[in-house]
């Protein structure tokens, strides 16, 4: 996910892809553990897509309180 994307996401839809980002995170760990994991560069991948889509709720906020 690019930061464009997440910019043109609503409220709701950043929420449901953190949370679903997040689940996948767990996911991966879990599968890192039973060392069934086969490409292990997909956690750096979705660690910066959820503070892509933390950073665009964080720039949100700040916007509606100024």
């Amino acid at each position: 996910m690019k930061s464009k994307e997440a910019h043109k996401l609503t409220a709701e839809e950043i929420e449901v892809e953190r949370n679903r980002l997040q689940r996948h995170l767990f996911d991966l760990k879990s599968l890192a553990v039973t060392e069934k994991l086969e490409d292990p560069s997909q956690f750096p991948k979705t660690k910066k897509d959820i503070a892509r889509l933390l950073t665009e709720q964080r720039a949100r906020q700040l916007a509606h309180q100024a």
